[in-house]
């Protein structure tokens, strides 16, 4: 018995599961053998072939919380373009103001009406008073690391093991099994020395925190609120406090990536829990799935970039300061962003995603104990995870010590044959306003019929 589940029969289950999903999808599998001849991995995105399967489900139509594929079968999807369409799909507000600005120009190169609206909103939402737009959360992750670099004069950036910032090369890397920083498992160095640029810390941990810091060469520590990526890991009591006096006593900018415990209410974990970072960066989600982000800063901070990065003046020299990109800060986003502040993410439809997400959580609860499992689940605002071990853990090391490959291959493929989508990275559920209890039941009466087959005592 291995995570309270015996791995022979999971493995002679996950087989049958295989078997049974190349039964339902006969046309996504000849999609599939098309797109390997003009996709570098038979997807426009390799992450795509990461779903449960033998290959990617081409998707047909999707509205609110269901998405249907080429074969007909329907889906209540909890993965929701793994957050970039947390709100749901076709958002009739979103999607009426999208068509709507894309009929009078959607990249100006200039700002619009809306770009007033939505700035004063970013303001009164997040606290923060001054903000850019980029096109991802990634590139306002890079472009906040930048201009850290340049007010601090530092060159490296503080981040947590396991810790998720999309594809920012200081970020990926992880602890080996000796305790060293190396390159995260499967990404390659490309050139870039990370013992020059980052240092690695465990999420908790003040004592490694303060160590690090008092090298004086930290330019930024960028960090979740509450890890997301690897098996959420909640903060410690007195972490966040820890967190901020450090980085004050140090003079280290304190960068808050919300791309994905926005999931916690319309002002992110930082507006729940009343955090005050130096620099705010927030995507996926708040567009309806236009490529967007934002990243807000402090007055003080703002003072600060103004010192190395003056306003332009007329008759200067043009300078992009080596950030930016022509489609940042576009029509469509605004006009995008305008509608969904306004109208989708909203306290209503928060405390209606809320409550599903704590009625699935104490579903899978009871299940654990049903099946005397030594699993955990944790919920955070409208999202919800259940990993493979009996307590959350505390960092990030530790969570990921905590997955099981084929374990979570079994249990989303079975969901997935039966009409349910979690996010196929791990076990994670994220509930839209368009969900409903009865989408939730069903999630919990799968995933009990899955967890039944095997469990101790039964037999292939």
């Amino acid at each position: 018995m291995t995570l309270g589940l015996n791995l022979d029969r999971v493995a002679h289950c996950y087989q049958s599961e295989l078997q049974l999903f190349a039964e339902r999808h006969p046309r996504s599998a000849g999609f599939y053998r098309e797109n390997l001849k003009h996709w570098l991995y038979g997807a426009p995105l390799h992450w795509m072939q990461q779903w449960p399967g033998l290959y990617p489900i081409l998707v047909a139509d999707a509205q609110g919380a269901t998405l249907t594929d080429c074969d007909g079968n329907r889906y209540v999807d909890f993965a929701l373009g793994d957050t970039g369409a947390m709100f749901g799909h076709g958002q009739p507000a979103v999607a009426e103001a999208i068509a709507h600005q894309a009929r009078h120009g959607s990249t100006l190169m200039l700002p619009t009406a809306d770009s007033l609206w939505v700035g004063q909103e970013l303001v009164r939402r997040f606290g923060l008073p001054f903000w850019q737009v980029t096109t991802s959360a990634t590139d306002a992750n890079r472009f906040v690391l930048r201009l850290c670099r340049m007010i601090t004069g530092r060159e490296k950036v503080l981040v947590f093991n396991c810790n998720y910032h999309g594809s920012v090369d200081e970020s990926q890397v992880e602890f080996d099994a000796d305790g060293q920083m190396i390159p995260r498992e499967g990404v390659h160095a490309n050139g870039l020395r990370h013992d020059a640029t980052t240092r690695l810390v465990e999420f908790n941990d003040l004592p490694a925190l303060e160590a690090a810091l008092a090298h004086g060469d930290v330019a930024a520590v960028l960090t979740e609120p509450f890890m997301t990526n690897v098996g959420m890991v909640p903060p410690a009591a007195g972490f966040h406090d820890g967190l901020r006096e450090l980085t004050q006593r140090f003079d280290v900018p304190l960068i808050i990536d919300e791309t994905h415990t926005i999931s916690c209410g319309p002002a992110g974990y930082s507006g729940e829990h009343g955090l005050q970072p130096d620099f705010f960066v927030l995507g996926k989600c708040i567009a309806g799935g236009i490529p967007t982000a934002v990243w807000g800063a402090s007055q003080a901070m703002a003072e600060r970039i103004w010192q190395v990065l003056p306003h332009f003046q007329p008759g200067q020299a043009i300078n992009h300061f080596g950030f930016g990109g022509t489609l940042a800060g576009n029509a469509l986003q605004m006009a995008a962003m305008r509608a969904t502040f306004s109208e989708v993410m909203s306290a209503a439809n928060y405390a209606h995603m809320i409550a599903l997400a704590e009625r699935l959580r104490a579903g899978v609860q009871a299940l654990i104990a049903k099946h005397r499992l030594p699993w955990h689940v944790t919920r955070i605002g409208a999202r919800v995870e259940y990993l493979f071990m009996d307590h959350a853990p505390r960092n990030g090391g530790e969570a990921h010590h905590a997955r099981h490959g084929l374990i979570e291959a079994y249990l989303h493929l079975y969901l997935l044959n039966r009409g349910v989508l979690l996010t196929p990275f791990h076990n994670m559920a994220l509930l839209c306003p368009a969900a409903t209890t009865d989408d939730v039941d069903l999630h919990n009466r799968l995933l009990d019929e899955c967890l039944g087959t095997v469990t101790q005592g039964e037999t292939p």
